[in-house]
């Protein structure tokens, strides 16, 4: 199988209320992150997303997609959101959230398996080609983050 570990920091001129929201609520997801594709709830956890299982469908530059589940396992208001994700790829995601006299610093840290066939198979000789992928993926959500950051509505 193919094993990931992947480390992306995300720096926004945002307040950390602002940078939690969007990403405390992935349903909104497609709206600015090029990658996601689709987020669909199954379960909705409690009022803070504890709980909460959702399937996210994810689009790369390279021609294929990923789905997988997402069970939101931990969650500490403007620090911290945690997952397990099950399906095409299984592991762990942490969000992890910073403020800064500047704005907003985001760690994202995705401990993953895959579980496709071609994607283990190839795993040997393609890990740098799906790394480059994901920091792809991972850019496209900073650059969208940013872009809706500072057009969306603030309450």
């Amino acid at each position: 199988m193919g094993q990931y570990a992947f480390t992306t920091h995300w720096r926004f001129d945002a307040p950390i209320e602002a940078v939690w929201h969007e990403i405390a609520h992935p349903l909104g997801w497609p709206k600015w992150w090029r990658g996601v594709e689709r987020v669909e709830e199954i379960a909705p956890g409690d009022a803070n997303g504890l709980g909460s299982l959702r399937r996210f469908t994810w689009k790369s530059r390279l021609p294929y997609r990923l789905t997988f589940d997402l069970r939101c396992t931990r969650v500490e208001q403007h620090r911290l959101i945690e997952g397990q994700a099950v399906g095409e790829l299984e592991g762990c995601g942490r969000w992890t959230f910073g403020a800064e006299r500047s704005g907003t610093l985001v760690q994202y840290d995705w401990s993953v398996t895959t579980t496709k066939p071609w994607m283990n198979l190839l795993a040997p000789f393609a890990r740098p080609l799906f790394a480059w992928n994901h920091d792809v993926v991972m850019e496209w959500g900073q650059e969208g983050l940013t872009r809706w950051l500072a057009t969306a509505a603030r309450p």
